[in-house]
This record gives structure tokens, C-alpha cells and sequence, in this order.
């Protein structure tokens, strides 16, 4: 057993399962939803079905970051039980959660001085986070120390590629994203338009791609051309999406056929509260390692 915690913040976007299987300690953002307030708990609360069917419908959704006094709480307990802490934030380019963990960590190191505590930019979001969560699991669990663990994720974080699509774009507009003008010709177009997040942790419009079938083409070309060897990639991929999952499976079911060596199959995770109140239904992401981002 390692002499130190590994943790991240929900919007990791993994399962409760995943998280307790590889030994992740997770805090929790919270949301709200026409109002009333709910922890961002991994589709406990509200099951991600109904919470996508309320956007659908037009409800209305605000997001919060884990504030200051609740890192300290979560912090304490496993400083308290003589525990260093590896912490990771989602990505200060989306979210200042980054900040509050520091200065939460500012405070427990005053009350536990003969502790460290790391806190790490992941510059990720969504379960391109959670892939560099599992990854860095991984390596604690063959030995590396909470000092080299720190040190290994800042070195790597960039190669880790988030990719994304959205078919439905009236929660950009809600949110002020895009203008409805433009929602309504590219609905009329069929555009999808894809990002990708780029070295400073910000989501970046990448391509106008007409149509949902070229888009699932063009998002597997872009692993084509950035993922690590190749077509002889040997990694995890990594989905997220938000309640369109069979076109996940078709975008999976591509990879795994372009990449025969692939580390197990593609896993399919759904898009949290969080992100998913920004997002909307409709977005698929596509996680894998590779060539360093720009």
C-alpha cells in the first residue's frame, strides 16, 4: 500500500466502480437544475438520462467548483490518517477549481507540516482527465512516490488528446456559446464542429465538419494522425458522451477496428453534470495517448 492518496475531482467523468477499482479518491463539483442544487455525484442524484432529457427540454443549469473549505475537508481526512496526497484538478483553462485546491493546500500544510501535498493542473477535462487518472493509478500502484508521480503527470498531461463533436448545439446557444443565427444554419447544414483542447487546458474549435457521418470519420482520422505509434497504437481510448450512445459505439467501433492493438476495448463513460451542463445531449469525446498537444 502506497504511503500517499491519488485524487481527482468528479468531473473526471469516470464511474463510482472505476474509481473504487483503481483506488481513486474523487471531491465533488456541484450543479444546479432549474434551480435546485445537486452534488455532482455521478449520475446518483439525477441519473444521467433524466439530466439530459431536462437540457432537451429546455431546463435551465449552473455549475459550481469545489470551493476552498471543501478541499480542506477533503484533504484533512486523509492527511489526518498520515497520508501524503497527490491531487489532480480539471483544467485550469475550463475552471479555477485549481486555485481553490491551492489555497486549500496552503492551509493543511500549516496544520500538517510533516505532510505533502501536490496539487496538478491535469490541463484535461471529461474522461481524457479520468484516462490521465487511470494512467497515472498505474504508476503508483508500480511504485513511483508521490514526488515522482507529481513530477511524471506534469511531464506527460499534453500527450494525453481529447477530441470532440457535438450534434446538438442549442445548449452552446443557451449558454451564449454561439449565437442562435449560427445554430440555425448549421443545424440546416448539418454542421458538427469539432475541438479539440490544446496546450493550455482551453477548449479550441478546430473544423466545421457537414454532416454526423463524416464527423465520426474525421474524429478517428485525427487518433489516426496524433495517437502514439499510430495504427500500432497500444494504449487505452477512452469515450465520453452525453445521451447519444450509439453514436459512441460506432465511433468506438471504428477505433477498435483501425487499431487492432488497442489496450482492451474503448470505454464508453458518460459526460458528468458538470460538463454536461455546458455541453448539452449530443457531444461525443474521444480520449487517447499520443504526440504532444499545441
Amino acid at each position: 500500500m502506497s504511503d500517499y492518496i491519488l485524487s481527482c475531482c468528479s468531473t473526471a467523468d469516470l464511474s463510482k466502480e472505476h474509481f473504487e477499482a483503481r483506488d481513486i479518491k474523487y471531491v465533488c463539483f456541484h450543479f444546479a437544475i432549474n434551480g435546485v442544487e445537486h452534488v455532482d455525484d455521478l449520475g446518483e442524484s439525477i441519473p444521467f438520462d433524466k439530466f439530459y432529457e431536462m437540457i432537451s427540454k429546455g431546463a435551465d443549469t449552473r455549475t459550481s467548483q469545489v470551493n476552498i473549505s471543501e478541499y480542506v475537508a477533503f484533504f484533512s481526512k486523509f492527511l489526518e490518517e498520515g497520508k501524503d496526497i497527490v491531487h489532480v484538478c480539471l483544467s485550469s483553462g475550463i475552471s479555477g477549481t485549481i486555485n481553490s485546491a491551492r489555497n486549500a493546500a496552503l492551509i493543511v500544510r500549516e496544520r500538517y507540516p510533516e505532510r505533502k501535498v501536490y496539487i496538478i493542473d491535469s490541463l484535461g477535462a471529461s474522461s481524457g482527465y479520468g484516462l490521465l487518472m487511470d494512467t497515472a493509478a498505474g504508476m503508483r500502484d508500480s511504485g513511483m512516490s508521490a514526488g515522482e508521480l507529481a513530477e511524471w503527470i506534469e511531464k506527460n498531461r499534453l500527450n494525453l488528446h481529447h477530441w470532440f463533436f457535438s450534434t446538438d448545439l442549442s445548449t452552446y446557444v443557451r449558454g451564449g456559446r454561439i449565437s442562435k443565427t449560427a445554430a440555425v444554419f448549421g443545424g440546416m447544414l448539418e454542421i458538427c464542429p469539432l475541438l479539440n483542447m490544446d496546450a493550455g487546458g482551453h477548449l479550441v474549435p478546430r473544423s466545421k465538419i457537414r454532416t454526423k457521418k463524416k464527423v465520426i470519420r474525421e474524429i478517428v482520422s485525427r487518433m489516426e494522425q496524433h495517437a502514439r505509434d499510430g495504427l500500432d497504437y497500444n494504449g487505452k481510448c477512452y469515450i465520453s458522451q452525453s445521451a447519444c450512445l450509439d453514436d459512441a459505439k460506432q465511433v468506438a467501433a471504428m477505433v477498435e477496428e483501425r487499431f487492432p492493438k488497442l489496450c482492451g476495448k474503448v470505454e464508453i463513460n458518460n459526460i458528468g453534470t458538470t460538463i454536461g451542463s455546458h455541453t448539452g445531449p449530443g457531444t461525443i469525446a474521444l480520449f487517447f495517448w499520443g504526440d504532444k498537444r499545441e
